[in-house]
């Protein structure tokens, strides 16, 4: 294989057309084994679509093929007007709660967005009502989403808070924008949540999962419940995310005490 210009490919051999593996596939792996083996540096730019054709002497639709590949396996990350960057899997998003999603995707230089899947005033079942502490039948607001990250569907997060302490919550426009749970429950209601607790699972995607993430079934997803509670000890929502693993990849940090750090 020819080297380019920054010597990514250094020492490597042309792809073997008498390789059983189709060329996209050669060549996602000759990709794959440069970022582990460090010639394509971890955040680093990847070569552009021309120099890959001249690099590997392959046609632009093997190239597109082998690099929409390495998008959805999560290992290469479109920025837009700038390229394509490889992406450094250790550094995942921080498992948090008293931080909203928008926050968190912010401080981490990317792109959030969501898409409505429901809003609407609901009463609750015994799994909902326990941990908000409510009556079993208590009306509970469900605001479900999709959220985004630059373009692409990352998590199914599903929020139940009590209704009779969000009056109004879903007179607000949740279909467009950007808008923060948290921001608004701060803002409008004055709570804040100050503590909480995460349980995570996985399992496998149910198909309605599987077809807004993305996946193709079946596929495991990580699961993240989410409770969380205010100055006066009193829950303020109980959360349910499903993850995609590869494109949100979550981090937990830990100080020498054993405390988990919130960020």
């Amino acid at each position: 294989m020819a080297a380019d210009a920054s010597g990514a490919f250094d020492g490597e051999g042309l792809l073997n057309r008498e390789d059983p593996r189709p060329l996209h596939r050669q060549l996602h792996a000759a990709i794959l084994e440069a970022i582990e083996a460090g010639r394509l540096p971890r955040n680093g730019k990847l070569p552009s679509e021309r120099t890959l054709v001249d690099i590997f002497g392959v046609s632009r639709i093997t190239v597109r093929h082998a690099i929409r590949d390495l998008v959805a396996q999560g290992v290469v990350q479109s920025q837009p007007g700038k390229g394509l960057y490889v992406v450094d899997p250790w550094r995942g998003f921080e498992l948090q709660i008293l931080k909203s999603f928008t926050a968190t995707a912010l401080a981490n230089g990317r792109r959030p967005e969501h898409r409505l899947i429901e809003a609407r005033i609901a009463e609750a079942p015994l799994e909902i009502s326990r941990p908000l502490l409510l009556p079993i039948g208590a009306e509970v607001v469900v605001l479900s989403r999709l959220r985004l990250l630059d373009g692409r569907p990352v998590v199914i997060q599903t929020d139940w808070l009590p209704a009779a302490r969000v009056p109004g919550l879903l007179e607000l426009d949740w279909g467009t924008g950007n808008r923060s749970l948290y921001g608004e429950l701060r803002a409008r209601y004055h709570l804040r949540p100050v503590r909480g607790q995460n349980t995570l699972s996985a399992r496998l995607a149910s198909t309605e999962e599987a077809a807004r993430l993305e996946m193709t079934p079946p596929a495991a997803v990580l699961t993240v419940d989410q409770i969380a509670f205010d100055t006066h000890n009193r829950a303020v929502n109980l959360t349910t995310l499903v993850h995609h693993p590869e494109r949100y990849p979550l981090t937990l940090a830990q100080s020498e005490s054993g405390d988990i750090q919130q960020f």
